[in-house]
């Protein structure tokens, strides 16, 4: 199976998209959320281009402290967007105070036993919860940065960063989104390039997965990462985390 892909013209692809959808729902400024990594540097960007920098808002949501924040305020000024910090971390924290195991409970209540992915997954929906508030009161979009790569697998969160008003690189992989990020020369590429990381394991996303972007990339692109049982392993999060990427059923 041949592939090839022209990272320019899938630019500005995007760029006349995000135009064409804010001309046909009637909206003109953006909410994003910026990580300081790839997809919502190039996602931040693409509307800096198609709305101007003017109409993006974009909100660094670190838990507590964020040892990269600076990557994020970096690429807020090289696009010359708004920007401001929301702090999640105490309403994480009021949160795990009201679900603590060691917490005397009322009669006839039942314990919640503390799980580490419960916990993980926290994180960004209360992200979420910010952005969508700091969107409604601007009376902007969100934009979700999630890429293709990882909603294969089901690299996201539920109600998190799979929750947003249009996805605006859900159909490229995460090595195209880097390859887009490259053409845009307002973009550090030394942040466009950067080691993906959730920024609460201590491990880089592909350590977590057990998989390259790479070997998804290929898998979705050509058909095979070239090894037989990469791809059963793709293939099996695929399935499983199929709920992610539709709507609730309608029993």
């Amino acid at each position: 199976m041949s592939y090839s892909f022209d990272a320019a013209a899938a630019r500005d692809r995007l760029v006349e998209a995000v135009r064409e959808l804010a001309a046909r729902e009637g909206f003109s400024r953006v909410v994003i959320g910026i990580s300081g990594g790839k997809d919502s540097s190039v996602a931040a960007a693409l509307c800096a281009r198609a709305l101007g920098a003017e109409n993006v808002f974009g909100i660094m949501l670190p838990d507590g402290v964020q040892k990269d924040i600076a990557d994020s305020r970096r690429i807020c000024e090289a696009l010359g967007i708004r920007h401001r910090v929301l702090n999640i971390g105490a309403m994480h924290r009021a949160l795990l105070g009201e679900v603590e195991p060691e917490r005397d409970a009322a009669a006839g209540e039942f314990t919640i036993p503390f799980s580490r992915e419960s916990d993980i997954n926290v994180g960004p929906r209360l992200r979420m919860t910010a952005l969508r508030y700091a969107a409604q009161a601007l009376g902007a979009r969100l934009v979700g940065t999630g890429n293709l790569s990882e909603a294969t697998v089901g690299y996201c969160t539920k109600d998190g960063d799979t929750s947003c008003d249009f996805a605006l690189l859900g159909s490229l992989t995460s090595i195209e989104v880097v390859e887009v990020g490259l053409t845009m020369p307002e973009l550090p590429p030394e942040l466009v390039r950067k080691t993906p990381s959730d920024g609460i394991s201590g491990m880089s996303d592909e350590e977590k997965l057990g998989l390259s972007y790479r070997s998804i990339h290929d898998y979705l692109r050509l058909g095979t990462s070239g090894d037989a049982e990469t791809d059963a392993r793709i293939r099996q999060k695929e399935a499983a985390n199929a709920h992610k990427r539709r709507m609730p059923p309608i029993l």
